[in-house]
């Protein structure tokens, strides 16, 4: 294996491009499709509950699978990785994926999404095997509300001594994602821009997506960004970064007295899918090209059929991406009904 690192770090890189002319950047790789929470945007309680069969260790993909995958793509372009799950701090031993994942190159960007539950325990290991930056979801910070978006028991106190955890580690930045949906916890959101002020730590709060079928949906529940950031600019005085997103999904607004930024994620009233440079891996090994698509092109067999030859999951890669057409957010107005991955299996 490390032989065959070795010789990764000098090959030359050629991009993939799919059909609307946007490059494999960024990929999000689910560890685990298990989760200690139960968060009914993403797997309510009613449909994941004791009965719920999980994936069982052999059709998930291995460390060495998984960095197989990741090292192929870096030769077509991939820069950035981020690790999720379900909740990825499940997975046990992920500080030795993460530095399977490190010995690919400097120049490969690692991060990780947490529910924050476990951070505290394995902040210091996950730094010190490569990790580099890390996004918690935190959704409010009364604990009243904080249940009612998490559907756990996990007190929020818990959660912020792991971002704290994770500063203290060198993880930065540190980002936090709050969901917003109204009726719920829109109330937080000055909240959470008060509590994280002038402490380095990045809020990005996201409108509440169609993703997947069983979060059941409703446009009326959904907090426009633009709405978001005036309600924070009524305390904290806010003003645009002015600079291209450049793949990115958020938009940056800062604090006019210096005080930090926050960040909005407007999939539903903004679509960004014109520079969409994302792909989604899951745990047991199928690659989705959109947060909403249906279907996914399976890896793992081409992984497994020719452990030791990279031809057949280069040219599988190439077709897929090359193939790719996605723009679902662009074509919501649509009323499309058709079926999509739930968001726990792809990791969001």
């Amino acid at each position: 294996m490390l032989e065959r690192v070795d010789a990764m770090k000098t090959l030359p890189v050629f991009d993939l491009v799919d059909r609307r002319g946007r490059p494999l950047r960024d990929l999000r790789v689910s560890v685990t499709d298990r989760c200690n929470f139960r968060c009914p945007y993403c797997m309510p309680r009613a449909v994941y509950d004791s009965s719920r069969r999980y994936l069982p260790r052999a059709e998930i993909l291995s460390f060495e699978e998984i960095a197989r995958t990741v090292a192929v793509l870096r030769e077509m372009g991939l820069r950035k990785v981020r690790l999720t799950g379900g909740e990825p701090l499940l997975r046990a031993e992920l500080p030795k994926l993460v530095r399977m994942l490190a010995d690919l190159g400097e120049d490969l960007d690692l991060a990780l999404t947490t529910n924050g539950s476990l951070l505290e325990r394995h902040a210091r290991a996950l730094a010190d095997a490569g990790l580099r930056r890390v996004t918690v979801s935190l959704d409010a910070l009364s604990p009243d509300v904080f249940r009612a978006m998490s559907d756990t028991d996990v007190p929020v106190d818990q959660v912020l001594s792991g971002i704290d955890a994770a500063l203290a580690a060198g993880l930065s930045p540190v980002k936090v994602n709050a969901v917003v949906r109204r009726g719920v916890n829109e109330a937080e959101i000055p909240a959470l821009a008060r509590r994280f002020r002038e402490t380095g730590v990045t809020v990005r709060f996201i409108e509440y997506m169609d993703v997947g079928v069983t979060n059941g949906w409703k446009r009326s529940e959904v907090v426009p960004s633009a709405e978001v950031v005036a309600s924070i600019d009524r305390e904290f005085p806010l003003e645009p970064v002015s600079e291209g997103r450049g793949g990115a999904v958020a938009e940056r607004w800062r604090y006019r007295d210096g005080g930090g930024e926050i960040g909005v994620i407007s999939s539903v009233t903004a679509p960004f899918c014109g520079d969409c440079s994302r792909a989604r891996l899951s745990a047991d090994g199928h690659l989705y090209t959109c947060l909403f698509a249906a279907r996914g092109t399976d890896l793992r067999s081409a992984l497994r059929s020719s452990p030791k030859d990279d031809a057949p999951l280069r040219a599988l890669l190439r077709e897929t991406w090359e193939g790719r057409e996605d723009r679902y957010s662009e074509l919501r107005s649509e009323e499309r009904r058709s079926p999509r991955v739930e968001m726990s299996y792809i990791g969001g």
